[in-house]
């Protein structure tokens, strides 16, 4: 069996959410990577990746989900406007 087929990628199907458009310029060698992610989550899930700017938002998602620091600040900036 080939390893690389074992591997689990952090993201899962994309989820279809309420789009609130963001323009950003992003670096070159970030946007390759962004492809090779797209297509290496396609294999993964049988669901092609048509638009390599839609895993931008869950991948922030996750980042921001799993920093603790901005869990705390964000849980502390909530019960200050209580």
């Amino acid at each position: 069996m080939d390893k690389r087929s074992v591997t689990k990628l952090k993201l899962g199907p994309l989820g279809n959410d309420k789009p609130v458009k963001v323009t950003v310029e992003l670096p070159a060698a970030v946007h390759r990577d962004l492809q090779a992610y797209a297509t290496a989550l396609a294999r993964e899930t049988s669901q092609p990746v048509e638009d390599v700017t839609k895993l931008i938002a869950p991948m922030l998602t996750r980042f921001m989900a799993s920093d603790r620091a901005f869990a705390k600040a964000k849980k502390q900036r909530k019960s200050d406007t209580l």
